[in-house]
């Protein structure tokens, strides 16, 4: 089978599918993608670069910027397609991240080709992120612009044969236009790799010098990607002053870069980070709470072996594979009682819900597994079960991702 895959940022969300199919030897693999530090080969995949010939017109409309730079990834994949099929190469199945435009037109190169997309998200004016916080509320303006938004997955719906979905929440989001070609299949969790370590240490350092910190302390993590309001930061900053409180030996883990990958900028170039440290400053004990930013992924995972207590926070919007490997981890989940959550934490089984606003509950549950060592221990093991019942990459994710692959040409 001769397999192209596209993503900018490859190989991303198939890391694990693509060099799987490369080591089959009736397989020829090639990967099209948009980065500038990548080898011609990648675990066994050809990789061919591309690059965007222009940017986005100035003062372009703004509901149309998207759709405008989409079109032009598009054209960028296009012409590289072409030069693929000048150079001999027709593909029998063509699997893409559809979310940037790269995708658009390779039908057009290669009309035989099955068109597999990698369905994330199909955004909503209402009733999914937009306007879920009414602290930072849509206007009618903004809704316009999220329908335009979707001009992309439309168009994709169009040319494409079959999608894949990580969530069944993610897959309903998509019109049933389109969802019928969906099939549900996780990315994928190493659950061998990322496991508990029950004698996990390492050493933080503070104001007053370097502590250690072990299984044996109150830690407690907080992840994504960027601080922000889309992942529940600014709940999780105003629900601890009251965590240090009630747990006064507690140490806080933060990981996370200070920018934005989700909805709005901060305002007048401040940062989300700052504005809600501002906001509790008085009343934390910062000498116990520790910003590190974002940090390799080896030492990621240590971070969620240390923890006894990990917070997931977000709006209804794309599940992190964070969580998923904090309970690979074995971690007690405290987590927002949001889609699509609920497809891996179970209340009072495999973790903990709480409404997203309540920080008053968020700070009251996290105290709670902090002093019952017997629940908390029950939802740790609980959590790992799950995940790796559920989610592992090797026993359960990666034979379906591949069963779904060759039905796309069968």
């Amino acid at each position: 089978m001769r397999i192209l895959f596209i993503h900018q940022n490859f190989p991303a969300q198939f890391k694990h599918l693509a060099p799987v199919l490369a080591a089959d030897k009736n397989n020829q693999v090639l990967a099209m993608h948009m980065r500038s530090d990548m080898p011609k080969n990648w675990q066994g995949v050809q990789m061919l670069s591309y690059a965007a010939k222009r940017g986005s017109t100035p003062k372009i409309h703004p509901w149309i910027t998207d759709i405008e730079t989409k079109v032009i990834r598009g054209e960028a994949a296009f012409y590289a397609a072409m030069q693929l099929k000048k150079a001999g190469f027709t593909p029998d199945v063509i699997i893409a991240h559809c979310g940037w435009g790269e995708s658009l037109f390779v039908k057009d190169v290669w009309p035989t080709a099955k068109l597999a997309i990698y369905s994330e998200f199909y955004y909503h004016a209402q009733g999914a992120d937009v306007g879920f916080d009414p602290e930072f509320p849509s206007s009618l303006t903004d809704q316009c612009r999220i329908r335009v938004k979707n001009t992309n997955n439309l168009l994709h719906f169009e040319v494409a044969d079959a999608g894949i979905s990580p969530t069944y929440w993610q897959a309903s989001t998509f019109p049933q236009l389109f969802r019928d070609k969906i099939t549900v299949v996780h990315d994928g969790i190493d659950t061998q790799a990322i496991k508990p370590n029950p004698t996990i240490q390492m050493n933080f350092k503070n104001a007053q010098g370097e502590i250690t910190l072990s299984r044996n302390d109150e830690v407690i993590t907080f992840v994504a990607r960027n601080l922000e309001p889309y992942r529940g930061y600014h709940i999780f900053m105003r629900a601890l002053p009251d965590i240090l409180r009630q747990r006064p030996t507690a140490k806080v883990l933060i990981i996370g870069a200070d920018g934005v990958s989700y909805g709005k900028e901060a305002p007048q170039g401040q940062t989300w980070k700052n504005i809600f440290i501002n906001e509790v400053k008085e009343q934390v004990d910062w000498s116990r709470v520790f910003f590190l930013g974002q940090v390799p992924y080896p030492q990621f995972i240590a971070l969620l072996q240390l923890s006894r207590v990990h917070i997931y926070l977000t709006y209804p919007y794309v599940l992190s594979w964070s969580l998923l490997e904090a309970m690979s981890a074995g971690c007690t989940i405290v987590a927002s009682d949001t889609p699509p959550l609920k497809e891996a934490i179970i209340e009072g089984k495999t973790g903990r819900l709480v409404n997203f606003f309540d920080k008053k509950a968020l700070a009251n549950t996290v105290s709670e597994l902090l002093a019952d060592k017997a629940q908390s221990d029950k939802l740790s093991q609980n959590a790992r079960q799950f995940a790796v019942e559920n989610y592992d990459l090797k026993n359960i994710c990666l034979p379906k991702q591949l069963q779904w692959v060759q039905s796309l040409v069968n």
